[in-house]
Order: C-alpha cells, then sequence, then structure tokens
C-alpha cells in the first residue's frame, strides 16, 4: 500500500504539478505587487470623478462611500490575470509542446500497426520487388472492378420497368338495325 502511494508520489507528472504550484504562487505576488504598486496608480489618475481618492469608479449612492463600485480593481485584476496567462504560456506552454514534438511524445496518438502492416513491411524488406508487384496486382484488380462495374450498368435496367398504361375499355352499344 505505501509502495503504492511513493510511486504515484515520485512520478514526474507529481512533481511537475507542486513545482508549477509553488513558482505560480511566487510569479502571482509578483504579478499583483506590479499592478497594484504601477498600474492600479496609473489607473487612478484617469479623470472620472471629481472624488479621485478612491480610484476609479462610481458611487452607487452618493452620500454613502461603502457602496463605492471600484472599476480600477476589476480592470487592475483583468491585467493581472492577462500577465500571468501570456507568462505562462510562453514560458511553460509554448517551450512545452515544442520539446514533446522533438521527443515524439504528447498530445498526438501513435499509430498502431496492425497485423497485415507488419506483414506487408516484412514481406517488402524480404523481397524488394514486392511492393512493386502488390502495387500492380492491386491496380489490376481495380481496374477490373471498375470493368465489371461499368458492364453491369449496361446488362441491368438502371430501375423499374415503365409503367404500361391500360387499354381502354370500348363501350359498345347495340342499336337494333333499322
Amino acid at each position: 500500500m505505501l509502495k503504492g502511494f511513493k510511486d504515484f508520489i515520485l512520478k514526474g507528472n507529481v512533481i511537475d504539478l507542486a513545482t508549477a504550484v509553488i513558482i505560480g504562487t511566487a510569479f502571482t505576488a509578483i504579478v499583483t505587487a506590479f499592478t497594484d504598486g504601477i498600474v492600479q496608480p496609473i489607473i487612478n489618475t484617469i479623470p472620472w470623478s471629481p472624488d479621485q481618492a478612491a480610484g476609479l469608479g462610481f458611487n452607487i449612492i452618493s452620500d454613502k462611500p461603502s457602496t463605492f463600485v471600484n472599476l480600477g480593481s476589476v480592470i487592475t485584476a483583468t491585467i493581472n490575470f492577462l500577465i500571468i496567462a501570456a507568462v505562462v504560456y510562453f514560458i511553460i506552454i509554448l517551450p512545452y509542446n515544442k520539446l514533446a514534438s522533438l521527443a515524439g511524445f504528447g498530445g498526438e496518438k501513435e499509430l498502431v500497426a496492425t497485423e497485415v502492416d507488419l506483414l506487408t513491411e516484412i514481406r517488402d524488406l524480404l523481397d524488394p520487388d514486392a511492393a512493386e508487384k502488390a502495387a500492380a496486382a492491386k491496380a489490376a484488380a481495380d481496374e477490373e472492378a471498375a470493368a465489371a462495374k461499368a458492364t453491369a450498368a449496361f446488362d441491368k435496367p438502371s430501375g423499374p420497368p415503365p409503367a404500361v398504361a391500360p387499354l381502354p375499355e370500348t363501350t359498345r352499344i347495340s342499336t337494333p338495325p333499322p
């Protein structure tokens, strides 16, 4: 039981995840300090109302400062998110995908060879002309199938037989001769 837990903990994915959480937390502190110390004061200088002490926003009820809607903090949080997302993408995701594609692993599924594919490959290795012979045989079979299909189209009617109109009934009126 403890061996399985040890194997789980020592897998690369868990260690990578722990490292990412630690680095992400430290980076979030840096970005928050940047946005609070530099971006927020710049946003607060935008003229919005005569009372700029609270920052960019408005009061829902003008007499109560507790009803202040702080738009500057929303803008700062959005900028904070965009900075973190861009850094994570360009510093972590993009290089990882590049390394994964170079190493031959990652998001793409590897094709599993079937028995027929393996046997064909072995045959081609043993007899270099086998691939050409197989291609010629396949082309001949395709031509025969196309010819059979073309002649079958002429031999069989292409649809139901045409409808035949019924003959009109003749009605005789017998009149006695004069």
